[in-house]
C-alpha cells in the first residue's frame, strides 16, 4: 500500500517546482542578455556597406516616387548612445557627439557624402519604455 504524502512532502514538491521555474527564468534571462550583448557588439563594430550609395539611391528614389520627402535610414537602441539618448531626446546641438559605433559611422558618412548634396538628417526618440528613451531613428530628408 502506498503511503499518503505528508504536508512537508508537498511543501518540498512545491518548493522544487518553484526552484525549477526560477532556474528556467534565470537561464532564459541570461540567454537574452548574451544575445543583446552580441547585437550591441555587432552594431558597434559594423562598417558602412561598400554599396551604401547604391542602397541610399534606391531607398530615396522609391520614397520620392511615393511622394515622400524623407526615409528612415537607421534605428538603434538609445542605450547605444554614450548618454543613453539624453542629448537626442533634448534636441541638444551637440547630439552627434553622443553617437557610438555604427550610428557614429553613419552620421560621419552623412556629413561627408550626403550633406554636401543637400540632404538633411533628423534624429528622434521613437518610444519611451518605462519612461526612458527606447529606440532612436535617424531620418534622411531632402
Amino acid at each position: 500500500m502506498t503511503d499518503l504524502l505528508r504536508p512537508e512532502d508537498l511543501k518540498k514538491i512545491a518548493t522544487d517546482a518553484e526552484m525549477a521555474k526560477a532556474q528556467e527564468y534565470m537561464s532564459h534571462a541570461k540567454k537574452q542578455e548574451e544575445e543583446q550583448a552580441h547585437l550591441r557588439d555587432a552594431f558597434m563594430g559594423k562598417d558602412i556597406h561598400p554599396e551604401a550609395m547604391d542602397r541610399i539611391n534606391g531607398a530615396v528614389r522609391r520614397a520620392a516616387e511615393g511622394g515622400r520627402h524623407e526615409v528612415q535610414a537607421l534605428t538603434f537602441p538609445a542605450s547605444y548612445c554614450n548618454d543613453r539618448g539624453r542629448r537626442i531626446n533634448n534636441n541638444e546641438p551637440d547630439w552627434p557627439d553622443s553617437l557610438e559605433g555604427f550610428a557614429k559611422k553613419a552620421f560621419e558618412f552623412f556629413e561627408k557624402e550626403l550633406r554636401p548634396l543637400g540632404f538633411k538628417v533628423q534624429v528622434q526618440i521613437l518610444d519611451y519604455p518605462g519612461g526612458m528613451p527606447g529606440n532612436v531613428a535617424m531620418i534622411l530628408k531632402w
